[in-house]
């Protein structure tokens, strides 16, 4: 299990180049100057199809085998716009005294192009950098090309963050040819998605379906302006829904389609035979080619809406907080608190003090079984469906404590600007009854705390890890700090060492690490 704050291996943001990636993971929306994947790593991507009826109340359109998919193209593709993003040319200072490091070669302050992106630069080389002989250099303007949907008639358009996120200057192309600078009206880097305006009349706009009702093998059509070659329509099926862990945005519930997404797409329209939009197209995965593989990521449109009014009508996005730090319920977890029969819900593996759990009566170790009535798949699950709520609204849990199902009423907070992000990494290697774990102790000494950049914590403290160990291979780390094992808090060596040499089964471990708290299950080794 990671902690909540370990960093992850995310394309967007991260400083690994995409293009080295065996399998990667990476959003669309940006072709030409690309200057979208040097900023975040990876490119823009998006679905483009849409319904252009302004009513909005209009008759599905007739299809056969005959007509194929016209009629529907025909309503939403007038709705569908072309994003060019624009930022400036940047003076850079060099470091160096005024010069290129290696002459003709890779100096600081340089980046080198691979081969399959230097289509995308115009100055012929490798170095994004001019040298204008001034001892300092200038950063050419870079511009990158992705995809929108018109949602209503005065010119409100959806599409990602990531295709105008550093923008100096929007340009909207609409399917008649029409351009407009736009107005970036804001961005929620959290969900990928962003709203534009362009200020006209009477324009065609899509018509809202509902992703919730989406299922698997439902075909979809996805329009878009990939590779800048101009409107384009695909056809595919759902292949997923409720996709998450993919780790492209902080807030995921995809719907996953095979339906042919490149580079452009990004911020289009996934629709349905209706001629509905379902979901706004963000990433795809592939296989080091960099292009479509088959498996493509659409934000569901509820989700978009959701975002877009917030964005729209109170100048900003707001999330349901509860306070707590979140975990899965492994087999090990499962038969330590009580729970019969497979592992469900999701663990709280802390809850802050003073927070909106905490207030309600919720307590570390809870497991959320449900909410409003509905039960908990996972963690995403239940981050995704709190951070969905508004702050100040109530939320109905039910949470297994001590083998029984027990009901708490939760006033949600807002959402701070820490994340509360937790994977699980620990053994789920069964008991061979050794007690060794491959550890050293210390308690928490005053000392201890300074070398450590220990505050307020109590427990016993990692100093050391045995390379191989049941203790490496469970995640734990030096200056991780025991609390708790098998749910009896510890705070000396002796004391640790007798619940140790004492169990047969899997130690379940209470730890904390840079402030954060988890559970983490451990196979003793002989």
């Amino acid at each position: 299990m990671t902690f909540p704050n370990d960093s992850t291996n995310r394309q967007k943001g991260h400083s690994r180049k995409p293009w080295l990636a065996g399998i990667t993971l990476i959003a669309v929306g940006a072709v030409g100057g690309a200057w979208v994947t040097a900023q975040t790593g990876h490119f823009p991507f998006s679905y483009s199809s849409i319904q252009a009826s302004a009513a909005g109340n209009e008759e599905a359109p007739d299809i056969s085998f005959k007509t194929g998919f016209a009629p529907i193209v025909k309503r939403v593709t007038p709705a569908v716009v072309t994003i060019e993003s624009t930022q400036n040319a940047k003076k850079v200072v060099s470091r160096n005294g005024g010069r290129n490091r290696g002459g003709q070669g890779q100096g600081q302050g340089q980046m080198q192009i691979p081969d399959e992106l230097r289509q995308f630069f115009g100055n012929g080389g490798g170095n994004l950098f001019d040298d204008n002989g001034d001892g300092n250099q200038t950063q050419p303007k870079r511009q990158g090309v992705g995809s929108g949907v018109i949602t209503t008639a005065d010119g409100y358009i959806i599409t990602n963050n990531h295709v105008v996120d550093g923008a100096d200057e929007v340009k909207v192309v609409l399917s008649d040819k029409r351009e407009f600078t736009a107005k970036v009206i804001g961005k929620d880097p959290q969900s990928d998605v962003a709203v534009v305006k362009i200020d006209a009349a009477n324009l065609p706009h899509v018509q809202f379906g509902n992703s919730d009702n989406v299922e698997v093998g439902d075909i979809v059509l996805a329009m878009g302006n990939p590779f800048n070659v101009g409107q384009t329509v695909t056809m595919g099926i759902v292949g997923a829904t409720g996709r998450h862990s993919q780790r492209i945005e902080e807030y995921e519930d995809f719907i996953q389609t095979d339906a042919a997404i490149n580079p452009g797409n990004s911020g289009g329209a996934l629709v349905n035979l209706k001629g509905e939009l379902i979901g706004m197209n963000t990433a795809i995965l592939t296989n080091g080619g960099g292009g479509n593989q088959g498996v493509g990521f659409a934000i569901p449109v509820n989700m978009v809406r959701n975002v877009m009014d917030q964005i729209v009508h109170e100048g900003k996005v707001s999330r349901g907080f509860m306070g707590v730090l979140i975990q899965p319920v492994t087999p090990e977890i499962a038969k330590q608190f009580h729970q019969t029969g497979e592992p469900r819900g999701v663990m709280l593996s802390e809850v802050n003090a003073g927070g909106p759990a905490e207030r309600a009566g919720l307590k570390q170790g809870d497991i959320v079984m449900e909410i409003n009535g509905s039960k908990v798949r996972d963690t995403d699950d239940l981050r995704l469906r709190i951070a969905n709520l508004k702050p100040n609204s109530s939320v109905k849990l039910t949470v297994l404590r001590d083998g029984a199902n027990r009901d708490f009423t939760v006033q949600l907070g807002s959402q701070p600007g820490e994340k509360v992000v937790s994977e699980n990494r620990s053994s789920s290697a069964e008991p061979d009854g050794s007690p060794r774990l491959g550890v050293s102790l210390e308690p928490v000494t005053p000392e201890i705390a300074r070398q450590f950049n220990l505050k307020n914590q109590s427990g016993l403290v990692i100093t050391d890890v045995q390379e191989g160990s049941a203790a490496a291979e469970a995640g734990l780390k030096q200056g991780d700090v025991i609390q708790e094992v098998n749910r009896t808090p510890v705070k000396d060596t002796s004391e640790f060492k007798r619940i140790v040499s004492n169990s047969k089964e899997p130690l379940l471990l209470y730890v904390r690490r840079d402030g954060n708290g988890t559970y983490i299950t451990v196979k003793p080794q002989g």
